[in-house]
């Protein structure tokens, strides 16, 4: 049982042989504070006292700097420093042979080192939740110590620091976007008459938004031709918020030159396309529409094409009745041509025949057609001659002779005329000349 006790701390020895040995005269250890609450680091005074009619041994038992300070009949006043955590130093007594002991109860405190609410999501879907972690280090008593979320300056949650990390689960709002979260620590000492101490962390923004589940709509043409020009637009609808979002249209991996027009909750994005040689075939044109962390895309295939003009030739174009003529039609690769005039015979890109040219094909129109199917739809392409014959001799003459005698006519007719002029002007100076030779004859 020695061997036991002598292992013992002095101060639980002293409480054991206080509580052991019978007490006599009332003699008994007393403390003062008996409790105290001092920052990290802190000073403070214990006095020890002892309640005994003659002169008692005093002691403090503790593992802090202590140093006497004061003392008295039956008092002994130490100051403790440099107090780093909570303590329980032991006051003893040795009245008459009887030991009593009394303790007094230190609690350090301190303020947390750091506050920081850790960094957020750069976006964040509305109506999914979204964990918010303050992470306090340090700060003492922990009891005291509270952790709260704040929305600017709204108070949205508080809960004890327990750990280094508090959790807080928040419903994302569009309300939410752009606002400013931080983390708020306080120390709470007002019932032990210390105040409360508050320290802040720096404020980290929140973005919002909504992408809806539908894809964007494209309209765009299925079809285009070689060298021609179209317009395309993407729309989508149902955004928050709109302005925020990015539309890419894509021919291919070719990005378009895209104009953006944001409403409320939709965009409409417009381009064009231009269809190049090199470009003809099936093209796949993608609209995606990003915001925050996701995408919402469409894909259309667009085909390029080269249609010319069916080549219609006559050879010749201008002949003699009774010269045999050519008549040929010629299309692109993969196209059908039809020939009028021309027989019955299998489809094919070219089709001919021979004419033995009479007057009656003088000033016919011959007709080539070519068909070629893009993409599901048949397109169709024309080209028009006409051809001149030259024909009757005979006819020839004739019409020379009807000139001739036109002619000849129109001369007669045109010398008649000026010398029957002619004689009507000389009847009349003759008359004129008779007229004035009888008035110079006539006696007055």
């Amino acid at each position: 049982m020695a061997s036991s006790a002598a292992r013992l701390p002095l101060p639980a020895l002293f409480a054991l042989l206080g509580a052991l040995l019978p007490g006599t005269g009332g003699a008994q250890t007393s403390v003062d504070p008996p409790e105290d609450i001092i920052p990290r680091g802190g000073s403070m005074q214990v006095t020890c006292r002892a309640s005994c009619d003659g002169n008692a041994v005093l002691g403090l038992e503790t593992p802090l700097t202590k140093k006497e300070v004061a003392n008295g009949i039956n008092w002994k006043t130490y100051e403790l420093s440099d107090i780093q955590e909570d303590s329980t130093p032991l006051c003893f007594s040795n009245c008459n042979g009887i030991q009593s002991t009394a303790s007094v109860t230190l609690i350090v405190y301190s303020l947390p080192k750091r506050v920081e609410l850790a960094p957020l999501p750069p976006w964040q879907p509305v109506g999914e939740d979204l964990t918010l972690r303050c992470e306090v280090e340090g700060g003492a008593p922990r009891t005291n110590l509270s952790v709260l979320l704040l929305r600017g300056e709204e108070e949205l949650s508080r809960q004890l620091a327990e750990g280094e990390t508090a959790e807080f689960t928040l419903l994302a709002s569009r309300g939410d976007h752009g606002a400013n979260f931080s983390c708020r620590t306080e120390l709470d000492l007002r019932p032990k008459n210390r105040g409360l101490f508050q320290n802040s962390s720096v404020p980290r923004q929140l973005r919002t938004f909504v992408l809806p589940k539908t894809h964007p709509h494209l309209v765009s043409p299925r079809i285009m031709e070689v060298g021609t020009q179209q317009h395309v637009n993407c729309t989508l609808d149902g955004l928050f918020p709109a302005s925020e979002a990015q539309v890419h249209l894509v021919l291919e991996d070719h990005r378009l030159e895209t104009t953006v027009e944001y409403n409320k909750d939709s965009l409409l994005a417009t381009a064009y396309i231009k269809a190049n040689t090199e470009e003809e075939g099936t093209q796949q044109l993608t609209c995606t529409v990003t915001l925050g962390n996701q995408s919402q895309w469409t894909l259309e295939n667009v085909t390029i094409y080269s249609f010319p003009a069916p080549i219609l030739t006559l050879s010749p174009p201008n002949v003699s009745e009774g010269t045999v003529v050519s008549v040929e039609c010629k299309a692109c690769a993969g196209a059908v041509v039809t020939l009028q005039g021309a027989p019955a015979g299998p489809p094919g890109p070219s089709a001919q025949f021979l004419l033995n040219a009479t007057s009656n094909d003088d000033g016919r129109i011959f007709l080539c057609s070519a068909a070629l199917e893009v993409a599901g739809t048949v397109l169709r392409k024309n080209t028009t001659q006409e051809l001149r014959v030259l024909y009757n001799s005979n006819q020839v003459v004739t019409i020379i002779l009807v000139a001739a005698a036109v002619t000849l006519i129109s001369v007669c007719t045109a010398a008649y005329l000026y010398n029957r002029q002619r004689k009507i002007r000389e009847y009349k100076l003759q008359k004129a000349r008779e007229a004035n030779a009888m008035k110079l004859n006539t006696p007055p």
